[in-house]
């Protein structure tokens, strides 16, 4: 019997939302009101607008050389407090002294986006972006950012 009042309760607040969402709604289409309620957005075709210190999407930054500014350090992933970043390191064949990244892999599946990663970089290298496309992805898959997919939007950034 405790179970079915529970559920009576639950669908009492969500009759409640929903004659409120109705009712402002409502006042808003015919003009009394300047609120519209919880409104859904069509995603692909609406998109919310986002905050302007968002930073969502990881990049990694060339030199002026063309040579990625990496040298491969590891700071990003031991910053990182979910282990999403691994690289692996080789030495550079035009630069004896220095390291690069022979493999740098992000995994945003995992990610916090909380920018550990590019407040520990010495060099510079890393950077979160704004106004970059969205992370949405079918498969889990292509969240896993490899050299290739960090480069790709370097161009025309915003930061």
């Amino acid at each position: 019997m405790r179970l079915f009042w529970e559920a009576v309760k639950g669908l009492g607040v969500t009759t409640k939302h929903l004659v409120r969402n109705l009712w402002k709604f409502s006042l808003y289409y015919v003009g009394l009101s300047k609120d519209k309620g919880v409104v859904t957005l069509e995603y692909p075709e609406e998109r919310r607008e986002a905050f302007p210190r968002v930073r969502l999407r990881h990049r990694l930054l060339r030199r002026e050389d063309g040579r990625l500014r990496c040298v491969a350090c590891y700071m990003c992933a031991t910053a990182c407090p979910s282990q999403c970043i691994y690289i692996e390191a080789e030495e550079d064949p035009d630069h004896p002294l220095e390291k690069r990244p022979k493999q740098f892999i992000i995994d945003l599946g995992k990610c916090a986006y909380c920018g550990f990663c590019v407040e520990a970089c010495p060099e510079d290298a890393l950077r979160m972006d704004i106004h970059i496309p969205e992370l949405a992805e079918y498969r889990k898959d292509n969240l896993i950012y490899d050299i290739k997919k960090l480069t790709e939007y370097e161009e025309g950034s915003n930061n």
